[in-house]
């Protein structure tokens, strides 16, 4: 049942979120027009708007702001969040301004509404958070949990000990350890009766039994589920086993067989949706955006030296299929011809090939390079398809036949422009470094994570960090 009040309060706090949303969308509305003639043509074009704001900030709240708990959010992970809502959202109702030719909408208040929404939503949320924080501090609003414990369990349990804002009241602890006995007999009701376990669950007011310990019981393990499911007693499972079980895999059906598909890349394929559908319309626009920069990168390519003005090369995508990847040429035109005399310098270990004050490189190179605009071609290689926005760089073929076998799952998702390590501002990587880098990005994926990393990309832009 309390399970179903989160529950049912997250979703409450959402339908809050979009209500302030609305009002602040015509509070920006009535700024923007307070001095000009308001006709019907303007009115219906708002409204229209407003009307596409609902759903989206709704679905984009649902998405990605109710992935963790409300009661215990940091609160800079509630910033990030509600700026990549906000900064898709906007993005979504600029689109469909320009296609539709919605010429009566203010631009500026389309600003002016997305920075106030970000300000005041943020500023609310963090506000109730920090109050549920305080009442669970105190005590109110706790739940009480029966901890299945062994000697491996001892850090979880002084998590919550400690950690009072996580709002669990340990009840009873179920173990027959010695060392859990001996440390927690004066603080807790400690048993390792079975018969006693049940009807505690039963009798008493517990929210959640907690099974962490190490050894997978499996009959234990039934038994709990049979008993919490019978009385309504959530039960959950913490364990390392459990904890890869539940973020690498997701319930399939192979006719009417239920199975569990293992998976390396993240499975929540709405937010890949969203990761693609963003991607692909961030890059029309930049296309669009930076053509003028590109005919004029052009132009001082050319000036500077013989050769194409784009430097093509067969690059590794997803799970090994090759492809053409787009770059500014930043050497000169026999630059392959003479890697083989430079081999000698490589200052990066392992198969990839890098030197810093690389004598091939023009000078034009050298400022496209330290302000990676040099890799602004690659827009098109995400207009294809073959790359993303964010994701582990794309390797050569020769760099990949010398992959490690562990190192080829850096292949599992689609290549990148940035990434962890470019985002960085260090360019010293080893190589293994940058696959590590690579792998954890995969392993961690999320909308938030791409938010912030194409920030710092931005920001490793401007500080010309790139070589």
């Amino acid at each position: 049942m309390q399970r179903e009040n989160e529950r049912l309060y997250n979703n409450m706090l959402i339908l809050v979120d979009v209500i302030i949303t609305i009002i602040i969308f015509f509070a920006a509305y009535y700024i923007k027009v307070f001095d000009d003639v308001i006709d019907r043509t303007v009115k219906h074009q708002y409204i229209l708007l407003c009307l596409l704001i609902i759903p989206i900030w709704y679905i984009l709240l649902k998405t990605i702001s109710i992935q963790s708990s409300q009661r215990v959010k940091a609160y800079s992970i509630i910033f990030v969040e509600y700026s990549l809502i906000i900064l898709l959202g906007t993005s979504i109702l600029f689109i469909f301004i320009f296609i539709f030719k919605l010429n009566y909408i203010s631009r500026l208040a389309i600003l002016m509404f997305g920075l106030t929404n970000l300000f005041l939503l943020s500023l609310i949320k963090i506000l109730i958070v920090k109050n549920a924080k305080r009442l669970l501090i105190k005590g109110k609003n706790v739940k009480n949990i029966i901890i299945v414990a062994d000697e491996g369990s001892i850090s979880f349990i002084e998590k919550i000990i400690i950690e009072k804002y996580l709002g669990l009241n340990i009840f009873a602890i179920f173990s027959n350890s010695k060392i859990i006995i001996e440390k927690y007999n004066d603080k807790f009701l400690i048993t390792n009766d079975e018969e006693k376990l049940y009807n505690i669950i039963e009798q008493q007011i517990i929210d959640e039994v907690i099974y962490c310990k190490n050894e997978i019981n499996k009959e234990q393990i039934k038994n709990l589920i049979y008993i919490c499911g019978e009385i309504g007693v959530t039960l959950q499972l913490q364990s390392e086993i459990f904890s890869l079980i539940a973020s690498k895999s997701h319930l399939n059906y192979l006719g009417d067989l239920p199975i569990i598909s293992f998976e390396v890349t993240s499975a929540d394929y709405f937010a890949l949706t969203i990761k693609s559908v963003f991607e692909f319309v961030f890059s029309f626009f930049a296309v669009l955006l930076f053509l003028p920069f590109y005919l004029l990168i052009a132009i001082l390519i050319k000036a500077e030296s013989k050769g194409p003005i784009l430097f093509k090369q067969k690059r590794v995508g997803l799970h090994g299929r090759t492809f053409t990847m787009f770059k500014f040429r930043t050497m000169q035109e026999n630059a392959e011809e003479l890697k083989k005399d430079l081999l000698i310098m490589n200052e990066v270990d392992g198969p990839v090939f890098k030197i810093k004050k690389d004598p091939r490189i023009t000078k034009i190179g050298t400022f496209l390079r330290k302000t990676s605009l040099d890799e602004f071609p690659q827009f098109l290689n995400v207009l294809q398809g073959d790359m993303a926005l964010v994701g582990p760089r794309p390797p050569v073929p020769d760099e990949v036949a010398l992959y490690e076998r562990h190192q080829l799952r850096k292949l599992s998702m689609k290549p990148g422009i940035t990434c962890i390590w470019q985002a960085s501002e260090r360019n010293n990587f080893s190589f293994e470094e940058w696959i590590k880098l690579d792998l954890q990005y995969i392993d961690n994926w999320s909308l938030k994570l791409d938010f912030i990393l194409i920030l710092k990309t931005i920001k490793a832009i401007f500080k010309r960090t790139g070589y």
